[in-house]
């Protein structure tokens, strides 16, 4: 993923509160949607974007895109 803009890794420590990942409880469904778009092939799954252009921009992957 070089040519994509990258995500942001919910293992970095900030400010507040310590990690990114304390946001989000244990529970929370979006935990297994996330685990869930990472298992999928989108390229076999005829994504648009999957593979990143050569020129411009780089834009944010189709994986990231879907979680939204």
């Amino acid at each position: 993923m070089k040519r994509f803009i990258p995500d942001q890794d919910r293992t970095q420590s900030t400010l507040l509160p310590g990690l990114l990942d304390e946001y989000i409880a244990e529970e929370n469904p979006v935990r297994v949607i996330d685990v869930f778009v990472d298992q999928l092939d989108l390229a076999h799954l005829r994504f648009e974007g999957v593979d990143p252009a050569q020129i411009g921009r780089p834009s944010y992957h189709s994986s990231i895109m879907l979680k939204l």
